[in-house]
């Protein structure tokens, strides 16, 4: 009986001493447990970005982008057909914020099982290069806390987010702490601009910061922007030389 008892103390007091330090390292950094999952889900959605991101155009996609003649119609339209093919928990793009060293795998959705693989686009959004405002949402304490530090931003950091067919940068206006049902942080407004959502305060629920970034540039990448490329780079080579005056 003696034994078994110094036993139970002594699981009791290892059981406590590691919930003690679970919660002084999730106040300190974040949720351990929760950080080993993202990070082995992260590195798992970087193989599937990395696919995407070499998945050829169909017929009728290289059809269009050779008569659409401006970089804003073009990503606007392989934007609007990616939307068609995504889906809940899918690698959709790649999230940079230097100033906070934050670099994330984005998928698509904002539902829990989405959220604990990392930021989440909101699906009744815009896809980043197309009009509107594109809206994110990322855990703060939890599943390696993309959003940890969304309260260090100030104006005029920069926000980074790389899709496969366009690179699309932000600059970060303002910060506003608003209620859980204030979906009015999503509308439409006068310009293309990304909000990025997380809990407020941390280790709570009760409310929702929001930092909004408005865009400044957006140019095309990948598979995309060597079809645009193509031609010019013909017609360059059959132009004559330059005169020597």
């Amino acid at each position: 009986m003696r034994r078994a008892l110094r036993a139970l103390s002594a699981v009791l007091i290892v059981t406590g001493v590691l919930l003690v330090l679970d919660a002084v390292l999730t106040v300190v950094w974040q949720e351990p447990v929760t950080a080993i999952y993202g990070k082995v889900r992260q590195n798992q959605l970087g193989g599937d970005l990395s696919k995407l991101n070499r998945l050829p155009l169909s017929l009728a996609e290289r059809g269009a982008l050779k008569v659409l003649r401006s970089d804003p119609q073009r990503i606007d339209f392989l934007a609007r057909s990616m939307r068609r093919h995504i889906h809940d928990g899918q690698a959709i793009g790649r999230l940079k914020i230097p100033h906070v060293h934050a670099n994330y795998v984005m998928v698509e959705g904002t539902d829990a099982a989405s959220l604990r693989k990392g930021p989440g686009h909101y699906p009744a959004t815009p896809l980043p290069g197309m009009a509107g405002t594109v809206a994110v949402a990322g855990h703060r304490t939890t599943y390696l806390a993309p959003f940890n530090k969304l309260d260090k931003l100030r104006k005029g950091d920069r926000v980074r987010v790389e899709m496969p067919y366009a690179i699309v940068t932000y600059r970060v206006e303002r910060t506003r702490i608003v209620k859980p049902t204030a979906v009015w942080v999503t509308r439409r407004v006068g310009y293309d601009r990304l909000v990025m959502t997380a809990c407020h305060p941390k280790y709570s629920a009760a409310k929702r910061i929001a930092v909004f970034a408005r865009q400044v540039s957006e140019r095309e990448r990948g598979l995309s922007a060597r079809i645009r490329r193509g031609p010019a780079v013909r017609r360059a080579a059959s132009a004559p030389p330059l005169s020597r005056r």
